[in-house]
């Protein structure tokens, strides 16, 4: 599983390449909110550009709620899964 965060997209290429190399068969691409587009990004460089095989097995959309300072907000998450 790679958790998408602020870091530049290639980064998380690097580690799902890195996943599949080792042997999966299947990685799992997992954002929330601002970081979701990133996640579609990853995806999209990982099937395009370096491994050709790969196919998107499922995509799944939702939403957590999280608290920050007493204040509880609904923050969107998708699970992008990847399989060779």
């Amino acid at each position: 599983m790679v958790l998408i965060g602020q870091k530049p997209v290639m980064n998380y290429v690097t580690a799902a390449l890195v996943q599949f190399n080792g042997g999966s068969s299947e990685v799992i691409l997992k954002a929330r909110g601002k970081a979701i587009t990133r996640a579609v990004d990853t995806a999209e460089i990982l099937r395009n550009r370096f491994l050709k095989d790969v196919k998107v097995k499922k995509v799944e959309i939702g939403s957590e709620t999280i608290t920050i300072d007493n204040q509880t907000k609904n923050v969107s998450t998708v699970e992008i899964v990847l399989s060779k």
